[in-house]
């Protein structure tokens, strides 16, 4: 039987989906910042980021010296039991459109 003040290490929202809503909350960000954000290192960030622009969730663009992120809310999700939404709804849903 384990301890009622023992943590656990999992949370609801996986490392890809706390990247992705900081983008939402601000295409401006800086990767050091959402790293912070999510409780994560800078480069951890840099692989995440790196995964959805790669799958298509998210366009970067340059301006100036700093990257803008464009999040593409009609791209499906990923995994088998939300076939048929986007990624616009779960963004929705968690009132960060």
């Amino acid at each position: 039987m384990s301890s009622p003040d023992r943590r656990t290490s999992w949370t609801f929202l996986t490392n890809h989906t706390q990247v992705l809503l900081c983008l939402a909350r601000d295409p401006d960000v800086r990767l050091r910042e959402v790293a912070q954000s999510v409780g994560i290192t800078e480069r951890a960030a840099q692989r995440i980021l790196a995964d959805l622009v790669k799958t298509g969730y998210v366009h970067t663009e340059r301006v100036g010296r700093r990257n803008r992120y464009t999040i593409d809310k009609e791209h499906a999700m990923r995994h088998v039991g939300q076939v048929g939404y986007q990624i616009g709804s779960l963004l929705d849903s968690l009132k960060l459109n």
